[in-house]
């Protein structure tokens, strides 16, 4: 099971996202690589604490049906699905500026992530509910390899 407490797996990952260019072809979904960075480095700073996400509290009611597929499940996920306002560059979340800046934002997000202990990340996810630190770190490599995935990397 990937996950970014495993350095071949961040190392991985990273190289990935060395590999996005702002010209980079989707292949579903409807965000150009320079949202997709921003959706992503938003994401983490919710994680990190370093950002507040707009929108509704967290609830952390658990979900564990929902959480094992999305956390711990093989199986991919699935496209298209509609993220929330907060982390949506074309809502509520952060713009693309300069490239090289929103992509050095993910990494460094990734490397805080990956170095976090688990009382310094949030205590849940919107949609899963309470997450360990284990968790958090399957949550990162699954969430970014989705992207990357839909950029065909």
């Amino acid at each position: 099971m990937n996950t970014i407490a495993d350095p071949l797996a961040l190392t991985t990952l990273l190289d990935r996202l060395a590999r996005l260019t702002p010209e980079s072809e989707r292949r579903w979904g409807s965000l150009t690589p320079g949202e997709m960075l921003c959706h992503l480095g938003d994401a983490e700073e919710g994680v990190l604490g370093r950002r507040v996400t707009p929108g509704p509290a967290v609830s952390g009611k658990p979900r564990p049906i929902f959480k094992w597929f999305f956390i711990t499940s093989p199986l991919r996920w699935p496209k298209g699905v509609e993220t929330r306002p907060g982390v949506n560059p074309r809502k509520e979340g952060t713009r693309p500026t300069d490239f090289e800046l929103d992509r050095a934002r993910v990494v460094a997000g990734l490397h805080a992530l990956s170095a976090a202990t688990s009382d310094t990340l949030a205590p849940a996810h919107f949609a899963f509910g309470p997450m360990t630190l284990k968790d958090w770190h399957r949550w990162a490599w699954r969430h970014i390899d989705h992207h990357l995935r839909q950029f065909g990397l």
